[in-house]
């Protein structure tokens, strides 16, 4: 497959989009939406179509849920501020007749907090967090199609308001091994909320729609990474008095809106995240990814920054794998 294929399936992918107004913050769960995985948020945070062993990868695409990862474990683990912490695990195991699975978990937790009512009297200290429950299945429909769900159990508690939910992800993956090249199309976070914070005010989970490939350059130990996602909806900009960036003419105090050309280009980019792994030996590699709509979405007035721009590095410590003893020993490719 040359460059002009995988061009028109993007800009097909993008431009049927409906036209939708910015939809953030009115969902719940958004916790779902982080990736736990150093090598996934190295290359941007959101899918990664890659098919090798990594068993970390199994959270954000079901689809390549197989063999390869048999028996593999994968523990990630972050320290935030302010006592947060994100912290994820995923088994895979593939059974003889009921095929391959991932039993995986996900949680956020905010730390300790001194309650205090309206009048400033401590009530007591109290807990927050997010959790998710996770099993996935996938199965080969040949060499070169797979397909993959992974159905997740929600759980949400901010001191006495608690939640729950489940969400489903449907994901298909092409892969073709002379071309190095892996595609998939990932639906993510379908569902509901079963139990609401306040009764009556059932919140909408922050379903996405997705679309990623990836290929391996032949002569170079290099990998790059092309990930759409939003792909439900187009307008992800908002231009209005609230948006700082927005200049307002001296005169008649209106505001300066971009040109049609501009405001296309920037939400058309919005869509995408670029990213670049870097592989100079088996064990040790470099991930680059620049995201859009987060550069727009956290730049500030007073300086330049380099947000959306996502640089780390891992040499695969984050992953255990069973003992021989347990199986039938394969070097897996560490991630």
């Amino acid at each position: 497959m040359n460059g002009r294929p995988i061009i028109w399936i993007m800009l097909l992918l993008v431009g049927v989009l409906p036209l939708r107004a910015q939809t953030g913050g009115r969902f719940v769960y958004n916790f779902l939406n982080l990736s736990y995985s150093s090598r996934v948020n190295g290359l941007g945070g959101n899918l990664i179509s890659v098919h090798d062993s990594c068993p970390s990868l199994l959270l954000v695409n079901p689809s390549y849920i197989s063999g390869r990862q048999h028996n593999t474990l994968s523990l990630n683990y972050t320290d935030h501020f302010a006592h947060n912490s994100a912290m994820s695990a995923v088994y895979s195991y593939t059974f003889k007749k009921a095929g391959s699975f991932a039993f995986g978990v996900q949680a956020l937790t905010y730390g300790a907090f001194r309650g205090m009512d309206e009048a400033g009297v401590e009530t007591g200290k109290f807990t927050a967090g997010d959790y998710a429950l996770v099993v996935g299945w996938g199965r080969e429909m040949s060499p070169n199609f797979s397909i993959g769900a992974n159905l997740k159990t929600v759980f949400s508690h901010y001191d006495a308001y608690f939640s729950a939910g489940i969400a489903l992800d449907l994901a298909g993956s092409y892969y073709n091994e002379d071309k190095n090249l892996s595609l998939t199309l990932l639906a993510k976070n379908i569902g509901t909320q079963l139990c609401a914070y306040a009764p009556g005010n059932r919140e909408s989970l922050p379903f996405d729609l997705q679309f990623a490939l990836s290929q391996r350059l032949k002569h170079v130990p290099i990998r790059y990474h092309i990930t759409l996602h939003s792909l439900y909806r187009w307008n992800m900009n908002y231009y209005g008095h609230d948006n700082p960036f927005m200049e307002t003419d001296a005169i008649t105090g209106e505001l300066q809106y971009p040109s049609k050309v501009a405001q296309f280009a920037d939400n058309f980019f919005r869509h995408f995240v670029f990213g670049l792994e870097i592989e100079p030996s088996k064990y040790f590699s470099i991930q680059l990814a620049y995201n859009h709509n987060i550069h727009q979405e956290m730049k500030v007035l007073s300086r330049k920054s380099m947000a959306g721009f996502f640089p780390t590095e891992y040499q695969g410590n984050t992953i255990w794998i069973l003992p021989p003893a347990l199986r039938n020993w394969r070097d897996p490719e560490l991630c």
